[in-house]
């Protein structure tokens, strides 16, 4: 367990720090994370500071433990679960690491039934949509989080659509453990090569302020419009923990916090702090805790901590929450080598032309000549067969192959599930039919 207080000498030391996140393939895990929009029943508005409170302190009889910031509650533990919000009050579950995805699908089952009963005594909604459909930006009230003042203040400056990523999206994150050097090299790889079909396939977020966007999945055209987004280019390129610090250090620092104090930032770089030349804080050289909050600043598609972090997921309800890591798992834990032999010579301008239209084509645009319908299909086979060698089962003998049916849905209707919205919303040209869909979901295959 590395000591977050221990100062960085050198760029060796991040090094050894992802080194130090190298498991073996018995201790590999999953973890998710699902965040999910809270609107008032009776207007659809999203919620308040005060409402989010008092959910919290409901919850923290329920064995949940307040996590405060000064004055203000800002999130749950519960051990090794966190729920925290986003900059607009976007619900989050940081769910506990699990060996298989029935786990993690019982988690999430569990934890919304747990939220249900409180939802309903204080008149709150939900929707499982990736991009607000209601509301606008202006009229989303803010977090009192300290960072997320500096953040709406700084972001802009790099990506016009930066503040609507921070108020108005909720997705869903795979968390991936790596073995080697070279196995984070083939995992990261994978995951931004099929960054189009992610988002294509979980495509789920196709209205903006009570009508159509012209998206399929909104939320991840805003991504590509986010400061500090998008998906990194070492990706093109030969990639080892070193080309990752790299990389890194080189970004701008967002925000710093010190002695319980957080500091704005001045367009120097971490690799400045490395070096013992910030400005405000002459002569100090970071901790490992800095480097942890500077790495959750760069919101790329893929990204590395001391897992690998899988970004481009669409949120989705509680029904096809488990789509997208069984997906993913059978791909990464199950079919890793078959998978990277597919993608290791596509090029980087057809990744890149792919990525830029799977917002808006969804699974027709087009990727080294194929469509992306296709490449699911494809993909698809891969997984399963991942999931069989896999062969983590239930109490009921099944194995994780039993949570990829909506995505064969999917691809067999060649239908996602932001075009079933788009139908549904132009048969009853209003978006009603968005909230409440989670309520009446329960999944009892665990």
């Amino acid at each position: 367990m590395i000591n977050k207080s221990q100062l960085i000498k050198n760029k060796s030391h991040l090094i050894q720090y992802f080194n130090d996140g190298i498991k073996n393939e018995s201790q590999l895990k999953i973890g998710v994370e699902h965040e999910k929009f809270l609107f008032n029943k009776n207007d659809l508005k999203r919620i308040d500071y005060n409402q989010i409170k008092t959910v919290f302190e409901i919850l923290s009889n329920k064995g949940w433990e307040l996590q405060h910031e000064k004055d203000k509650v800002i999130g749950l533990k519960r051990k090794n679960q966190k729920i925290t919000t986003e900059p607009g009050f976007q619900y989050e579950l940081s769910g506990e690491p699990f060996k298989n995805i029935h786990s993690v699908c019982s988690e999430n089952n569990t934890h919304f039934n747990e939220l249900k009963e409180v939802f309903n005594s204080v008149s709150i909604t939900t929707s499982s949509i990736a991009y607000d459909p209601f509301n606008k930006l202006s009229d989303i009230p803010n977090s009192p989080k300290e960072r997320y003042k500096i953040m709406t203040a700084e972001m802009p400056k790099g990506g016009r659509l930066s503040l609507d990523m921070m108020y108005k999206t909720a997705g869903i994150q795979i968390n991936y453990d790596y073995i080697s050097e070279d196995d984070f090299e083939k995992k990261f790889k994978i995951g931004n090569y099929l960054a189009p079909l992610t988002i294509a396939l979980f495509a789920n977020s196709p209205f903006t302020e009570n009508k159509l966007s012209g998206f399929l999945s909104y939320r991840s055209k805003v991504w590509q419009e986010t400061n500090r987004g998008g998906i990194m280019p070492i990706t093109f390129e030969s990639v080892n923990f070193e080309k990752y610090v790299d990389n890194v250090i080189n970004y701008p620092i967002l925000f710093l916090k010190k002695n319980k104090r957080y500091y704005s930032p001045n367009g120097q770089t971490f690799n400045d702090y490395l070096n013992g030349n910030l400005n405000f804080l002459k002569g100090q050289k970071p901790t490992f805790e800095d480097f942890e909050n500077h790495l959750g600043t760069i919101f790329t598609e893929v990204r590395l901590k001391q897992v690998i972090e899988f970004r481009s997921l669409d949120t989705c309800n509680f029904g096809c929450i488990c789509n997208g890591p069984s997906f993913f798992t059978g791909l990464i834990y199950g079919s890793i080598d078959e998978t990277y032999e597919i993608i290791k010579n596509w090029r980087k301008e057809e990744v890149m032309q792919a990525y830029l239209n799977a917002p808006k084509l969804g699974l027709n645009a087009t990727l080294e000549g194929k469509k992306l319908i296709d490449w699911a299909r494809i993909f698809f086979d891969l997984s399963k067969k991942g999931l069989e060698k896999r062969n983590e089962v239930n109490k009921s003998g099944k194995n994780e192959t039993i949570y990829l049916k909506h995505i064969e849905e999917i691809i067999e209707s060649k239908k996602t599930r932001a075009e079933m919205l788009i139908e549904q919303f132009n048969k009853t040209k209003n978006l009603n039919f968005l909230v409440n869909h989670d309520e009446n979901f329960s999944y009892t295959g665990f």
